[in-house]
């Protein structure tokens, strides 16, 4: 397996490659030499390439070096800026590159996260090259060096990340094997894969707006959420067609006069949403999942159920009809969704995870016109079913004496009964019914009932449980599990986390904490500014202004800033006085705007070393932590 890195300046490139595959790491720099590159790939053709955004970038600098396309510097020059500065899809070049075969893995998680953000958490270095790649001359041999080591340093960094998240290659190299597939597709997204195993043939079939409902639900007491679904498409257009009529309008309105255009009729389309009052606490419809929590943080104890639908997108679709259209084999989904339930009932998590992946990638690879498996009214047949399937749970569950409704989410609910033999046994008998009511001969669809012995909730995407055996549940960016890869003010995530659980006051957490790694935040400069300034020195106030020249208050200003024009930054709280703030910095209109970012201290310093294994100086400033921890705490209704 190679990992592999370009650099690309405007009369030179290098790649650093790194051979794992070997007893010891093996590594090879090529630099401006393009025999030696197809050389090494004539040799390598058929290993597994990863890299970092490799996808979209390296494979295809890879694939125009060895196949000539790419000459020389200047030209493989011009196919990086094809990429990066006038992003155009790198396939779109030459048609030459679709002729080099690279069976190319990319490391990047999925949203994308960039490699310094992610080397950043992890505690390593993340230093910079001063060298700039629009210098428009040969470079220095020393600038050459500098450039390979911080080439080097992301070759094994990626390196570090593909070890952190080992179990999603093999997940993704387990679906290559477990279905026959040529090793070029271990670097699809999942969702090209899944269309593969089911060997989707693309169409167009026009109906995406006239999904249908299934026979299964009886709804009664909120009926008229299945009329808002009912008639979506002749009340967007009327809203549509009265936006556009309407005088008061403003010009600048995005929908007025475009009510007949395609894009904006689906986009306001599936803007729209339904709110409404479900079981005493808000909800929302729409065309994603069932959303429904209540509209102020709550800290429950008690006897409370999480009923949860196991696999429920997967086992709908197959239940009710509902697999893409496309597949010309629509069977080895369900082929995928027994041997998946087979691995998971006999505890086999490694093995299962190829199957579960393919499974819930077909759900999005359904509404992605790019993708052969695309079938729109499909997707929407199932996500508007699957939340009116939960509505209908609801409705049959509120007749059970004491319950309370604590949150509904795409998959599952939340629910509060009184601690008797009585009300479980009657919460369980509607269960069944309904799993009874919504499966088919194809499939069961099966709830699962675990009880929950506290619940602290913010809002429906953030909330921590305790279950009866002392097992934690946690979601949202305030108390999520953490791993090396996601590492983001742990020490806050921490502190809250054993306040809710084990009820330690979050200032013991915090002052007995003396590694420095975890008071870090990572600060990354946005494609929108241009740099960054730290703010430092003695201070005075000055009035502050608007654009527009109107007084607008006082402002603090620093004698002196310090300018970086670097990407990433690890930030910590300082005490020291004459330390100022983190500003993002950009021209705009002829000014200077500078912006603070976000979740950062007013006084902070910069730490771009090495983190790991640092103790705390004396000027890290933990009451800032602290401070910060007791206003999260108070976003869940809490007082630390």
């Amino acid at each position: 397996m190679i990992f592999y890195d370009f650099e690309v300046f405007i009369h030179d490139w290098l790649v650093v490659l790194i051979d794992i595959t070997r007893e010891h790491e093996e590594e090879t720099v090529i630099i401006n030499d393009k025999e030696k590159l197809q050389e090494f790939f004539r040799i390598h053709q058929y290993d597994i390439w990863a890299g970092y955004n490799s996808r979209h970038y390296d494979q295809y600098i890879l694939k125009g070096i060895v196949s000539d396309l790419c000459d020389t510097p200047e030209k493989v020059k011009e196919l990086n800026d094809w990429i990066i500065v006038k992003k155009r899809e790198p396939w779109q070049y030459s048609p030459l590159l679709r002729d080099v075969h690279v069976n190319n893995y990319d490391v990047m998680p999925n949203p994308p996260i960039g490699l310094k953000t992610l080397e950043g958490f992890m505690g390593s270095n993340i230093k910079e090259t001063s060298v700039p790649f629009d210098i428009d001359r040969k470079l220095t041999e020393e600038e050459i060096q500098q450039t390979v080591f911080y080439c080097r340093h992301d070759v094994e960094q990626t390196i570090e990340v593909f070890l952190h998240r080992y179990a999603d290659f093999q997940a993704q190299f387990g679906i290559v094997q477990a279905f026959g597939l040529d090793l070029k597709h271990v670097g699809d997204t999942e969702a090209r894969i899944t269309a593969k195993v089911m060997d989707c043939k693309k169409k167009n079939y026009g109906d995406e707006f006239k999904y249908e409902f299934l026979p299964c639900l009886q709804i009664q007491k909120y009926a008229h959420v299945i009329d808002w679904f009912r008639a979506a498409v002749e009340d967007c257009t009327e809203d549509m067609k009265r936006i556009a009529a309407d005088p008061e309008t403003k010009p600048k309105d995005k929908w007025k006069g475009k009510w007949k255009d395609e894009y904006c009729w689906r986009k306001y389309f599936y803007d729209r949403s339904l709110e409404i009052t479900v079981a005493g606490i808000p909800h929302t419809f729409g065309w994603g999942g069932i959303h429904g929590a209540i509209d102020h943080p709550v800290h429950v104890d008690g006897y409370l159920l999480h009923v949860d639908v196991g696999s429920y997108y997967p086992s709908m679709l197959i239940a009710h009809g509902l697999i893409t259209r496309a597949a010309r084999h629509p069977e080895q989904y369900k082929n995928v969704y027994d041997t998946r339930m087979a691995l998971k009932a006999a505890g086999k998590k490694a093995e299962q995870a190829p199957y579960k992946k393919i499974l819930n990638a077909l759900s999005g690879a359904m509404k992605d016109k790019t993708n052969p498996a695309y079938d729109a009214r499909n997707n929407n047949s199932m996500c508007i079913n699957g939340q009116l399937m939960l509505l209908d749970l609801i409705e049959h569950l509120e007749v059970v004496p004491g319950f309370r409704l604590i949150q509904s989410n795409t998959d599952g609910l939340i629910i509060s009964i009184p601690d008797t033999d009585e009300a479980f046994y009657q919460v369980d008998d509607i269960c069944y019914e309904w799993e009874e009511r919504c499966s088919t001969d194809l499939c069961s669809i099966k709830l699962g009932l675990d009880v929950v012995k506290e619940i602290y909730q913010k809002d429906v995407n953030n909330y921590l449980w305790v279950d009866l055996d002392g097992g934690i549940e946690r979601r949202g960016g305030y108390v999520k599990e953490l791993s090396p890869i996601d590492y983001d003010l742990p020490i806050l995530n921490r502190a809250l986390v054993e306040y809710m659980v084990n009820k330690i006051p979050v200032e013991q957490t915090i002052n007995e904490c003396n590694e420095l790694i975890q008071f870090q935040k990572i600060a990354k400069l946005s494609d929108l500014f241009e740099w960054v300034e730290h703010e430092y020195g003695n201070t005075h106030v000055e009035p502050k202004f608007t654009k527009t020249g109107r007084r607008a208050g006082k402002m603090l200003v620093y004698d002196d800033t310090r300018k970086y024009v670097n990407k990433s930054y690890r930030v910590f709280a300082s005490k020291d006085p004459k330390a100022g703030r983190l500003l993002t910095c950009r021209v705009k209109e002829g000014r200077t705007e500078r912006k603070k970012f976000g979740n950062t201290p007013d006084k902070c310093f910069i730490f771009n070393e090495d983190v790991t294994g640092v103790e705390c100086p004396p000027e890290l400033d933990k009451d800032w932590y602290i401070s910060e921890a007791k206003k999260r705490l108070k976003h869940f209704g809490l007082e630390g």
